[in-house]
């Protein structure tokens, strides 16, 4: 079945960097585009990153672009999320996600705190 596990997440100090990655299974990840999401406490989930199938395209959040950069290893079948110059409003719980064959599946998430 389609599974997709993300880390690296944790505390940061604003200003600091993390990079989560997803590690997918249970499906042709090389032929899908992928996403990250998150949601922070009280607020709806939001787009924040897209990356296409070949990795040829991707768009980010108004809020994200310039810090964070999306990427993906089809060999190894991982997500990436570089986050750099984080800030307090970037605290949430990021998710991995995908559309395979017009199923939505998700991540359990993985939490990033930008604290100091």
């Amino acid at each position: 079945q389609v599974q997709l596990v993300e880390s690296g997440g944790g505390l940061v100090q604003p200003g600091g960097s993390l990079r989560l990655s997803c590690a997918a299974s249970g499906f042709p990840f090389m032929w899908f585009a992928m996403r990250w999401y998150r949601q922070a406490t009280g607020k709806e989930r939001e787009l924040v990153a897209h990356i296409s199938s070949a990795a040829d395209s991707t768009n980010y959040a108004d809020s994200v672009k310039g810090r964070f950069t999306i990427s993906r290893d089809n060999v190894k079948k991982t997500l990436y999320l570089q986050m750099n110059s984080l800030k307090p409003e970037d605290t949430a719980v990021y998710y991995c996600n995908t559309g395979v064959y017009g199923t939505d599946y998700w991540g359990k998430g993985t939490l990033v705190t930008v604290s100091s």
